[in-house]
């Protein structure tokens, strides 16, 4: 490589021919699905492709409305999963907007400013505060230069840099010898000589770590797959078993077709994919209210059945901003006039934030805790000169008007200054070190009485840090009772991330630190906790802020992405953006999570229950070698309308208050369990009896047509009646508050009487083939749909004596 001097930079011809062997400084962007590519995804579910070969053989029965109705339902289910996944390929993108476009750079030893992307190793970047740093590079040349590194790091504390420092350290937090792409400058200027580009940036490896990381679909759509795989056998199955006995019966393949679409109508509960859709969007409008958006529909569910949740520390697990935490010394209020005398910052009018150094600002405002106002100070005692903080004296000074020198700094550095006889300085490495052993910054406080530093007397040392917030300790414990492993991500010191864990009750007595406390992690090793705790079979949440996160976030079953603090890139990347950067936000929509989990198994089981009841009738009307009970139109009307409703209200219903007193389901845990399945049969069963046996009934007496008429009415108002002892398995609907779920009982009585006007409306009697029913007829149905909801619920009592 061309050999430079730092102050002439490269030349115009030698900048060529590097930019024709490194390529330009950009950050490549990710390889994305073609458009057509992912709305045909949408189309790969095993449910979709039975309502596909239905809708198909309904049009070639000309069947247009069951077409066009199972049609409509396919395009939108697409539609939305389309939508969903389009918006979620972003987050390479972002990382390009945190680029600066142009630089300033020697060439031919004169300033040049230059596009960005035609920077190359060996460049010289000539960097003042304000600027964004465009690519990875050595500082030859600084004045009290400070960069915030926190899109990096995610730590919001500027860091010192100097042309002494590591450039090579083993976290980037360490490099201060080193400026990176996209941090920008705080204060200070400097030339910095460019050693990677592109790619090879820590930015361009963080790039490449996102496009590695895996997704996953989340346990509710595998479980969703692994429902839709058995409703396939089951339709296949009993179409099979029916064309053999059509066969068998001598029925025409025409007749066995119209019987194979009824059964896969019936089979598949059409409604199912828009009842979890609503119950995610449900999810969402109510996460939204406790500050989680969420930005993945899925995500919604899957926050209910995380089991580990990594976590940033600042501002998430803290407030995110510092603090005067402990005072050492003989006299604490001299100690705080002193430091606050030793400041550039300046309060806000909240006088709990403010502008200039975080570490500043803390001081200032223990200190109009204590009385002393900042403008006072400069008012009655302004300054005469300043000595501003660097990296090389880590200490600063400022010399007033009562001829006293205030400083603050590094321990070391003001002790070494103080009068050999100090008693407090002599004491003061001691309890230093024992104060950062407890996870605090300190910072040490003298004076003298000339302009110069020397023959200092040390006032006293101040303890900073960035305090918990309370309600993170609580969030913390609710978390640990539902069977949630807290664990703790930082760029922090190992002291500080280990004394801030215990503090929050993350770490307890007895407790290893090293499961739960992950101090300077660096993107790839975020990486790899996420990868490791998913081969354990966890469900992992991850949360982040900085750039340096969006890796890990991606590759978590749950990204959780900070509102306040976080930058694009972590958004694009993640789930969940929290509105209020906290913690217990977080819990708080796991608890959310857990309980739209339990409502969409609720309604499943309410819509199979009826899709296995229909089954059964059909079929069993042709084993019996009944005409069909109920036309493809009334199956596809139960499932959509007067199936669907009520299940919409199911997942509506309240949250258990025992939600977060269980451990998180297992990743292995169906939605439809041995449990589930089995009510489903033994109830679907019981209705299908009832309904066969009313139909067979009719047939002594009545046409088909007739005895249609009050079979599909009647199984209609059985499920509605069965919609209230669907919302517990094991409470009587009273129990569970009949009037807890007001849009259930609305949908029920709605349902009713739209049901009811089928009977009377020409374009609907035409459509089903039905015809007006009477007052005795409902008297005479409404007791046979009463009996299904009747024995469900006497099943509850004798099983709670039992």
């Amino acid at each position: 490589m061309t050999k430079l001097n730092s102050l002439t930079g490269l030349s115009d011809e030698e900048a060529k021919c590097l930019l024709k062997v490194h390529g330009l400084n950009e950050i490549q962007k990710e390889k994305t699905r073609p458009t057509w590519k992912l709305f045909a995804e949408q189309f790969k579910s095993h449910l979709v492709i039975i309502l596909i070969f239905a809708c198909i053989v309904s049009l070639a029965l000309g069947e247009k409305i069951e077409a066009i109705a199972i049609g409509a339902i396919l395009i939108i289910n697409a539609l939305i999963g389309f939508f969903q996944e389009y918006r979620a390929e972003n987050a390479i993108a972002a990382l390009q907007e945190m680029t600066s476009p142009r630089a300033r750079v020697l060439r031919d030893a004169h300033q040049a400013v230059i596009l960005a992307h035609e920077i190359v190793p060996g460049d010289v970047l000539l960097l003042e505060a304000g600027d964004i740093v465009a690519a990875d590079a050595d500082i030859k040349n600084a004045s009290k230069l400070q960069v915030n590194e926190a899109i990096l790091t995610g730590e919001s504390m500027p860091v010192a840099k100097s042309t002494d420092s590591v450039s090579n350290g083993p976290a980037l937090s360490e490099q201060t010898g080193r400026v990176f792409m996209g941090t920008s400058i705080v204060t200070g200027t400097a030339e910095a000589k460019v050693v990677a580009t592109g790619m090879k940036t820590e930015l361009g490896k963080i790039a490449h770590l996102i496009s590695t990381a895996q997704t996953e679909p989340t346990p509710l759509q595998m479980q969703l797959a692994r429902v839709g795989k058995v409703l396939l056998v089951i339709s296949l199955a009993v179409v099979v078993l029916v064309a053999g006995i059509g066969v068998l019966q001598g029925t025409s393949w025409l007749e066995i077709m119209i019987f194979s679409v009824s059964l896969a109508v019936a089979a598949v509960p059409e409604g199912m994919p828009a009842i979890v859709t609503v119950a995610l969007a449900l999810g969402v409008q109510r996460m939204a209210s406790r500050n989680a958006l969420i930005r993945k529909l899925p995500s919604v569910e899957t926050l209910g059945s995380v089991s580990v949740i990594c976590t940033d520390k600042t501002g998430t697990l803290t407030t995110g901003q510092m603090r005067v935490r402990e005072l050492w010394g003989d006299d604490q209020v001299e100690l705080i006039r002193v430091a606050a005398s030793c400041c550039d910052a300046e309060l806000g009018t909240d006088k709990i934030s403010g502008t200039g150094d975080p570490t500043e600002i803390a001081i200032l405002i223990a200190a109009f805790e204590k009385g002393f106002r900042k403008e006072e100070i400069e008012t009655n005692n302004p300054r005469v000169s300043s000595e501003p903080f660097d990296s090389d004296r880590k200490r600063m000074s400022i010399f007033r008007k009562d001829g006293v020198n205030y400083l603050k700094g590094a321990v070391e550095s003001l002790v070494a200054l103080c009068k050999r006889d100090d008693p407090v300085a002599q004491s003061a490495l001691k309890i230093a070190s024992e104060m950062s052993g407890r996870g605090l910054r300190v910072l040490a406080v003298a004076k003298s009485f000339s302009a110069e530093e020397k023959d200092l007397s040390l006032v006293g040392l101040l303890g900073l840090a960035d305090p918990p917030r309370t309600e993170a300790m609580l969030a913390i414990r609710e978390a640990r009772n539902a069977g949630i492993m807290p664990i703790m991500i930082t760029g922090d010191h190992p002291q500080t991330a280990a004394a801030i864990a215990r503090e929050l009750g993350l770490v307890l007595e007895g407790e290893s630190l090293d499961t739960r406390v992950h101090a300077r992690a660096t993107p790839e090793e975020k990486l790899k906790l996420v990868r490791h705790w998913k081969s354990q079979g966890a469900i992992v949440a991850m949360t982040g802020d900085g750039v340096n996160d969006a890796p890990a976030l991606r590759e978590a079953h749950i990204g959780i992405a900070m509102g306040i603090t976080g930058t694009e890139v972590t958004r694009q990347a993640a789930d969940i953006v929290l509105a209020d950067d906290n913690f217990a936000t977080i819990v708080a929509a796991v608890r959310e999570g857990r309980g739209i989990f339990q409502n969409i198994r609720k309604a499943i089981v309410y819509l199979l229950t009826g899709n296995f009841a229909e089954i059964l009738l059909v079929l069993g009307a042709v084993t019996m070698g009944l005409p069909l009970p109920l036309l493809a139109a009334h199956l596809l009307w139960i499932n959509l309308v007067t199936d669907a409703l009520p299940a919409l209200t199911l997942i509506a219903d309240p949250l258990s208050p025992n939600l977060m007193k269980k451990a998180p389901r297992a990743i292995s845990e169906e939605i439809m369990r041995r449990k589930e399945w089995i009510q489903v049969i033994v109830v679907g069963c019981l209705e299908a009896t009832v309904s066969l046996g009313l139909y067979w009934y009719l047939l002594r007496t009545n046409d088909v047509a007739q005895s249609r008429n009050y079979v599909f009415t009647g199984l209609v108002f059985s499920q509605l009646f069965r919609s209230f002892g669907a919302r517990s398995s094991t409470r009587l609907f009273w129990e569970v508050g009949a009037f807890s779920n007001f849009w259930l009982l609305g949908v029920v009585f709605l349902t009713g009487i739209l049901q009811l006007s089928l009977h009377y409306i020409p374009l609907s009697q035409t459509i089903f083939g039905l015809q007006p029913l009477s007052l005795d007829d409902l008297t005479f149905i409404l007791p046979f749909s009463l009996i299904t909801i009747t024995l469900v619920e006497l099943r509850k009592l004798v099983a709670r004596k039992s």
